[in-house]
């Protein structure tokens, strides 16, 4: 489906990821900026005024929520989509009290990032009731990944923060994930 060009923001921290999204966005006929963090957002809209946003909800050091907030509060008519690797119900709540238009878990391609910005439906919901729910296993090991990732890979202090040994974090890392 082809989508009449927006002017869209793209906050994301992972660099490649953030290029390789706004290349396939800007080949797609939308004019398109990107940043990092809030205060790179906070120095765009000087001189940017994007009627869409692409937010990570995991930036470096910050939530996109905090992000989402910043763009509302001076956007009111901006649409947002929430982009994460680490998807929740909570968060995905969180995000629709924002005014998120939708919330997809990575990786999203620009077909799919573009259908949740211009749909006038609303698809989150949709999405909550046709998701499987993951198994307990599942979550358990992408909060592992999580806690490993916020420590910079580091085991021992992953193993502390979770409350259990080294060995068995290791084991329980070294697995495939589990099946959601």
């Amino acid at each position: 489906m082809k989508f009449p060009p927006k002017r869209i923001l793209v906050v994301e921290d992972d660099a490649v990821f953030q290029e390789r999204l706004a290349s396939s966005l800007r080949r797609r006929g939308h004019e398109v900026m990107t940043a990092s963090r809030l205060d790179e957002v906070m120095v765009l809209l000087s001189g940017f005024s994007p009627e869409c946003a692409v937010i990570d909800l995991r930036l470096e050091g910050e939530s996109g929520l905090v992000v989402a907030r910043s763009l509302r509060e001076n956007l009111p008519q901006i649409r947002i989509l929430i982009l994460t690797g680490y998807g929740s119900i909570a968060t995905a709540v969180d995000a629709m009290r924002l005014g998120a238009v939708d919330y997809l878990s990575k990786p999203a391609d620009t077909s799919q990032i573009e259908a949740a910005l211009f749909s006038e439906s609303a698809p989150i919901v949709a999405a909550e009731q046709e998701a499987p729910v993951p198994s307990l296993e599942r979550v358990e090991w992408e909060h592992m990944q999580r806690v490993l990732r916020d420590n910079g890979g580091n085991i021992s202090a992953t193993a502390r923060k979770l409350g259990i040994e080294r060995r068995t974090l290791q084991r329980k890392l070294w697995k495939y994930p589990p099946e959601s």
